[in-house]
């Protein structure tokens, strides 16, 4: 992860941030799956509580660049301002994980329990009430799933900042708990 390249969004009257970012990170993982598949880990340097408006690659520069030779972000040029892939500085503030925190919803529980016959649908549905929702406090990115057609929400969780680079492999969204990016 010695080279990085910042994607900004530049919003409109017409689509906020946030709604480019996810287009914009849509793309990234279609592309990302097929042609580097974990060799592109991501950040929001930006982020609070929400993700802002700078998406973030880290990788090799080979890597970064064939990334971005492909047309992934065609339909978002107008909306987009891409930097240069550039070495990391040397005066970081340290390293941190980037990851993807996932909580089952209560429809998911209920059905895996009655499926495992652990509880019937009856005792699911009083069991695991709507309620049960967990709240997470974390900025995301909302998607919709190509296959199913299902809106997902990716929460997006920066670990703590450490002093240690620890190496891995990052998923097909350039997440990883472990493996850690430079940050700066």
């Amino acid at each position: 992860m010695d080279y990085y390249l910042d994607i900004q969004v530049e919003p409109d009257l017409e689509i906020t941030a946030p709604a480019l970012l996810n287009n914009l990170f849509a793309k990234f993982h279609r592309v990302m799956a097929q042609t580097c598949k974990g060799q592109v880990a991501v950040s929001f340097p930006k982020h609070g509580r929400v993700l802002g408006d700078v998406l973030r690659l880290h990788g090799s520069k080979p890597t970064i660049e064939l990334l971005m030779d492909q047309p992934w972000l065609k339909g978002l040029r107008d909306y987009t301002q891409v930097g240069d892939v550039l070495p990391v500085p040397s005066d970081l503030i340290g390293y941190r994980t980037v990851s993807r925190l996932q909580k089952k919803s209560p429809q998911n529980l209920r059905k895996r329990s009655i499926a495992k016959g652990w509880l019937r649908e009856e005792e699911a549905r009083h069991k695991i009430p709507d309620t049960k929702q967990p709240q997470l406090d974390l900025p995301y990115l909302q998607l919709q799933s190509l296959s199913n057609k299902n809106v997902l929400r990716i929460y997006v969780k920066h670990g703590d900042i450490t002093q240690q680079a620890v190496n891995g492999e990052y998923s097909s969204y350039g997440f990883s708990s472990q493996a850690t990016i430079p940050w700066f």
